[in-house]
């Protein structure tokens, strides 16, 4: 089982790639760090061989001492879980997974995907463009619409959770401890959002109670982040699918416009964009749903960006940093204002 970079010898990612490239022979790889997962590693693999072997590849592993591992290892089963179970049946853009192992405790894997350079990852604390989140929301329908009210996808639940139901009392208590981490950390810099932040907390095991009249896949960490776009056009790719589950979808849709607009492109074209969803799934044959039911579904789905930042922050893997300090700072507060905006309180009450 690959656990560090030195693991993937030229011997090992033939062995690996003859899985889909049976004449695949790789006669050197150079490794390079690259990205800034919190849960995870991933490095560019500059790769020189025959048979059908790409010049690049991305591998993603496991990252972190013992302890954080195991903290996580739901994700990283979740995530190998994605690639070899869903992503063919799904009309989302991700990478193409030539190969995929988790070890039977969960706490080591390799992925090895497509290398997607030149496009780049957005940006979190930059936010992106209004036609940028266009083009995300509509993928976002490739991931929803194709799973949309699937009785089979319960067929999954060893390791595909579920959003919503048994584990709203779970997540409540985690959400609530995480903010007083997140607020002990950032207290000065939040301001007003301090309180909107705890007022979150303290709704966030009945707002995870509430299953919903839809389920989907949901990625459950779409964002700028997680989102690799070209350099010309349309195209965006999402990746990072350890918080993968099932769930309300348009909690996916309001995470992402929350956290990934700057606040007012997000209030003056939230509307515009929920439509916009709302007519891809359209479009890959969803029917009943309409803007109005979407987007009181909206509104209720901005809880998920308090509690995926401030989860997200205190059980990172990695070092802390400036980059990471800002990043969550800047997710709070959109999805602050967000709710505050939305009158998202309204619709839930406190457990």
């Amino acid at each position: 089982m690959i656990d560090q970079p030195e693991d993937l010898t030229p011997e090992w990612l033939t062995g690996a790639l003859r899985a889909v490239v049976p004449d695949a022979a790789v006669r050197a790889v150079r490794v390079e760090p690259i990205g800034s997962g919190q849960t995870g590693a991933s490095f560019r693999l500059h790769l020189e061989g025959d048979g059908g072997v790409p010049a690049t590849l991305v591998a993603k592993t496991a990252a972190g001492d013992r302890g954080s591992r195991e903290r996580v290892a739901p994700g990283y089963r979740s995530e190998v879980g994605f690639y070899t179970v869903f992503r063919d049946r799904v009309r989302v853009r991700t990478p193409r997974c030539w190969y995929a192992e988790i070890s039977d405790d969960s706490c080591s894997f390799v992925l090895l995907l497509d290398d997607l350079a030149p496009a780049r990852a957005g940006v979190q604390v930059d936010g992106c463009s209004v036609e940028q989140a266009v083009d995300a929301v509509r993928n976002l329908a490739g991931l929803h619409a194709p799973t949309w009210n699937d009785p089979t996808l319960h067929d999954h639940r060893e390791w595909l959770s579920e959003m919503s139901g048994p584990r709203a009392e779970f997540l409540g208590a985690l959400t609530v401890s995480a903010v007083d981490e997140f607020v002990t950390r950032y207290g000065e810099e939040l301001g007003d959002d301090v309180g909107t932040l705890r007022a979150a907390a303290a709704r966030t095991a009945a707002w995870g109670a509430m299953a919903g009249d839809v389920t989907s896949l949901v990625h459950g960490d779409y964002r700028l982040d997680n989102l690799m776009f070209p350099e010309h056009g349309d195209g965006v790719v999402a990746l990072d699918w350890q918080t993968l589950a099932l769930g309300p979808p348009a909690r996916d849709l309001a995470y992402f416009l929350a956290t990934s607009l700057v606040i007012d492109d997000r209030r003056a074209q939230e509307r515009a964009l929920v439509a916009e969803y709302v007519d891809e799934l359209r479009h890959l044959g969803v029917d009943g749903y309409d803007v109005a039911q979407c987007h009181r579904d909206y509104r209720l789905g901005v809880f998920q960006g308090p509690m995926i930042t401030t989860i997200g922050c205190a059980y990172a893997t990695a070092t802390r940093s400036a980059a990471a300090d800002a990043m969550f700072l800047a997710m709070a507060r959109r999805s602050c204002a967000a709710l505050r905006d939305l009158d998202s309180f309204a619709l839930v009450e406190p457990a």
